[in-house]
């Protein structure tokens, strides 16, 4: 350190690097970070916990399916009998009392198979993902690959949503076609276009560069119209003309049935308690890692792990869904339709109590941006729970209530 000839003290700083040979090709720079790199501090705790869900999650559906098996065992049996020793249905109880009003079609149907075909589509849009990531298609240093590639699946997706709709649209009775493919196609883009138009606004005012520019919307903007739109119109088409009837095994009566009043714990509130948090009891801990990821400076490369996740989550909730309906049916109540949906899909809200638990205790974010964009982002990625869980729980409702209610003797 020297004085200057002003009198003020001037420090020089200085700085030397050493650059050591290595072996790794620079193509496979990345396979460091991805075998040793990650959360290196909790990298066996991680392990660990995976496999501690899988063995939990393993042992649930177990227990789930032979419950039932043996259950629905002795109920057919006990109808069997009450069938052939002629006992009228008064003097029984069960599922069985409500075959006449099992199949009789919901309110809302139009709603319901829109939020089915978008389900399906983020199904789909999940499973593409997590296929590239296993291919290697995206650099962890280049997070808005992910972003783009989900963009353009998301609108060539689309007709999976519109040929969904349609199908069990038609299925239940629908006849409204020109607006199930208006709303098959606004059910999610509308409430996203909110979303992002008021996080986009805040950005904006801030000036912050993750506010899109002018052309990066329109550019979108046409790819929605362009491709999103018109895949949903054909699917909405090609779905009508090849769906065939819903293959009811039991014929619906004119009169709808009495619903007696059912017991605390089939009621609603209580259903969709235990059909969340089930299914999420299998993703929280791999949830807390993408979280961080996301919201953080981490970096995620164990997309194998995450795959063996997803699989797990989707074994998970339609056990669950199928036993929640049963017990639905049990107390022979026959609106199991949208009750099915919303059982499991109400995983989106323990998600969401997730993420608000790692933002206030985990995370070190504050400010109106980052808040905003935190809670918006996380609204829409909760909604895409609800709908794709939701999707799954119900068409394994559907098939569990076909089946036992075609090996079972109606009168």
């Amino acid at each position: 350190a020297c004085l200057s000839g002003d009198g003020k003290l001037v420090v020089p700083m200085s700085y030397s690097v050493v650059w050591t040979p290595s072996p790794l090709k620079h193509a496979d720079r990345m396979s460091v970070y991805a075998s040793n790199s990650f959360f290196p501090k909790s990298l066996e705790i991680h392990w660990m916990s995976i496999m501690n869900s899988c063995l939990l999650v393993v042992l649930l559906t177990g227990f789930v399916a032979a419950i039932l098996v043996r259950v629905l065992r002795a109920d057919y049996q006990r109808y069997n009998e009450d069938e052939e020793s002629e006992m009228k249905d008064a003097e029984s109880y069960g599922w069985k009392l409500i075959h006449g009003d099992v199949f009789r079609f919901p309110p809302h149907k139009n709603l319901l198979a829109a939020f089915l075909g978008n389900g399906a589509q983020f199904l789909a849009l999940a499973a593409c993902i997590l296929l590239m990531a296993l291919c290697g298609m995206f650099n962890v240093h280049q997070r808005h690959t992910m972003n783009t590639a989900a963009v353009v699946l998301y609108a060539l997706t689309s007709g999976i949503a519109g040929f969904v709709s349609a199908s069990i649209y038609k299925k239940i009775g629908g006849e409204r076609w020109a607006w199930n493919i208006v709303l098959t196609a606004s059910v999610f883009s509308v409430p996203f276009f909110v979303v992002w138009s008021v996080l986009n606004s805040v950005a904006w005012y801030h000036r912050s560069t993750q506010a899109l520019p002018f052309t990066t919307i329109v550019l979108l903007l046409f790819v929605w119209l362009l491709l999103g739109f018109p895949l949903v119109v054909l699917g909405g088409i090609l779905g009508k003309n090849v769906a065939g009837p819903l293959g009811a095994p039991c014929r619906t009566k004119n009169i709808p049935r009495e619903v007696p009043v059912v017991p605390l714990y089939a009621s609603a509130p209580v259903q969709m308690l235990v059909g969340g948090f089930l299914p999420f009891s299998a993703i929280s801990i791999e949830l807390h890692f993408v979280l961080a990821t996301t919201w953080g400076r981490e970096s995620y490369t164990l997309y194998g792990i995450l795959s063996i996740v997803f699989l797990i989550l989707l074994l998970v909730t339609s056990t669950t869904a199928m036993a929640l309906t049963y017990f639905h049916l049990n107390t022979e109540d026959y609106r199991w339709w949208w009750r099915s949906f919303c059982n499991v899909g109400s995983i989106g809200g323990f998600v969401f109590a997730h993420a608000l638990y790692y933002f206030f205790n985990r995370s070190n974010m504050h400010g109106t941006l980052q808040t905003a964009q935190f809670l918006g982002y996380t609204l829409v990625v909760c909604y895409c729970f609800f709908l794709a869980m939701g999707t799954v729980g119900f068409y394994c409702s559907l098939f569990f209530v076909r089946y036992i209610f075609s090996n079972c003797k109606m009168d």
